[in-house]
């Protein structure tokens, strides 16, 4: 007797089996085992089932029993493979006649009662469940989330009993509705920052193209909060990106809430983060906060007291999207398609540059604060930004900024723009791609040719240089990019060491 069901780890953008519960009834001393690399919440399954079977009136066989978890290569963990193995128990021993287990893939912890609890991973559960055509029946408490991605295929059991019911056809189980969400309802308003009208220009286009980057100012000019705002400028969710966000956060320790669906994910970690916690990792590897970005936006802040080691990760997947670990046990892939937000101070007292407090920072000082980000790191942000403390008249005045659905509903148009042209996003442009998006005129050309001997221009900043400006031309609603367009990017691109 075999039933399949979907592995909770298997996919985040890497394709792998489903794990087959096999179980096999022989004459011998009535015995439980369980085979197949399980680990110990797997082993310990066999009194929870063994529980759960006979508290729900059925017998448990008093014979030798294999469970076998194929393939038997790939580790399996977790509470999940409770409720397929006391199906195939149940059905292996005619206590249960189905005919269509095939159709269906199962995955629940049991309570000693026979309850079903929720497990972790659903997503990547339903969405195989989805592509391989079957139903999914899984804990009440999961069969939300699961219909965010299998729709009325995920089917919601609160007992044991009501699975055997189903399966045995005399009471059906009822398909639980998608939540829905609450998009953009509680985001922070960009009106309510004061001031600072380059800064919001910079958000604007940043959000227009997908691009990255750095805010640069002393303390308390409100770099924070202007980040914080940037995903409610951000254009709605398609279904797949909502999709790949979501498993990516199922997958995780903290797990996906449903009311979250649709909205673009906002991580700030700590400036003590590891390696690991940001690109991801450990014994058995986990998305780390990048991952954890995926569609949405990741905000460092105090951007060079991060360690250099967890700065250097990030270089590969900000080109790539994708980030891969390798461990001697285990190799995962995940997406990491997030938009970098960073801030930093001027210097390492906070206030070179500041009209209001003296800064005492020498040189060597100052050279040493910004030498903690390599020349790489800086080469793939593609806007420097300066954010200098307000004066009194403008704290004092009234605040007169664009609210976040007008500037949305402009980024959502320079969007649709790239979308319809190039089909992505401006900053996803390849090298190639950019070139043939983005042409120059003469004059533009000259430009950018002065632009890259005067500024010493890489490669990568040149093609940078060329994404920014047709995002900023698509702002514009402009069909080819002009001088003006090429001159505000070459602006942002450009920090020296004298200059915030």
């Amino acid at each position: 007797m075999s039933v399949a069901i979907a592995y909770g780890r298997a996919a985040v953008g890497v394709q792998a089996p489903s794990v087959a519960v096999e179980v096999h009834l022989t004459n011998g001393l009535p015995s439980l085992s369980v085979v197949g690399l399980p680990e110990t919440a797997v082993k310990e399954a066999k009194d929870r089932v063994r529980s759960a079977i006979l508290n729900s009136g059925f017998e448990f066989p008093t014979r030798r029993i294999t469970v076998n978890l194929a393939p038997a290569d790939l580790p399996k963990e977790g509470g999940r493979f409770d409720l397929p193995i006391a199906v195939g128990i149940l059905a292996a021993s005619g206590q249960l006649r189905c005919k269509e287990l095939e159709c269906y893939e199962f995955a629940g912890e049991l309570a000693l009662t026979g309850k079903l609890r929720p497990v972790s991973a659903i997503l990547p559960m339903a969405l195989h469940t989805r592509e391989a055509g079957r139903w999914l029946i899984l804990p009440f408490d999961n069969a939300s989330e699961a219909a965010l991605a299998a729709g009325d295929r995920a089917l919601g059991a609160q007992h044991l009993l009501d699975v055997c019911a189903h399966l045995a056809g005399t009471v059906r189980l009822k398909a639980v509705e998608a939540p829905q969400s609450t998009l953009h309802a509680d985001g922070p308003e960009l009106a309510e920052v004061r001031g600072q009208q380059q800064a919001k220009r910079c958000l604007e286009i940043a959000a227009a193209g997908g691009h990255s980057l750095l805010l640069i100012g002393p303390p308390g000019t409100g770099k924070s909060m202007l980040a914080r705002r940037l995903p409610g400028l951000l254009p709605p969710m398609s279904k797949q990106e909502s999709l790949e966000t979501a498993a990516v956060l199922s997958i995780a320790d903290g797990g996906f809430r449903p009311e979250h669906w649709a909205r673009r994910p906002f991580r700030a970690p700590h400036h003590s983060a590891s390696n690991v916690a940001l690109t991801g990792g450990g014994t058995r590897p986990r998305p780390g906060e990048i991952s954890l970005a995926h569609n949405g936006v990741l905000f460092l802040d105090e951007l060079p007291e991060f360690s250099r080691s967890a700065l250097e990760a990030l270089r590969a997947p900000i080109e790539t999207g994708r980030v891969v670990i390798s461990r001697a046990a285990a190799k995962a892939e995940y997406p990491a398609s997030f938009q970098l937000v960073a801030a930093m101070n001027p210097c390492p007292c906070g206030h070179l540059g500041d009209a209001l407090t003296v800064c005492r920072c020498t040189a060597d000082q100052i050279a040493r604060y910004r030498g903690r980000l390599s020349g790489p790191l800086l080469d793939r942000i593609d806007m420097y930004v300066a954010v200098p403390r307000l004066t009194p008249v403008e704290m004092r005045g009234n605040v007169t900024g664009e609210p976040t659905a007008i500037v949305r509903e402009r980024v959502a148009r320079a969007r649709r723009r790239q979308h319809e042209r190039d089909g992505k996003a401006a900053a996803r442009l390849t090298a190639s791609e950019a070139e043939s998006a983005c042409p120059l005129g003469e004059p533009e050309a000259q430009l950018l040719q002065q632009a890259m001997e005067q500024l010493k221009f890489s490669a990568r900043a040149y093609h940078r240089c060329l994404k920014l400006a047709r995002s900023i031309a698509d702002l514009a609603g402009a069909d080819t990019i002009g001088c003006n367009h090429l001159a505000e990017a070459i602006a942002y691109r450009h920090w020296t060491q004298t200059s915030y």
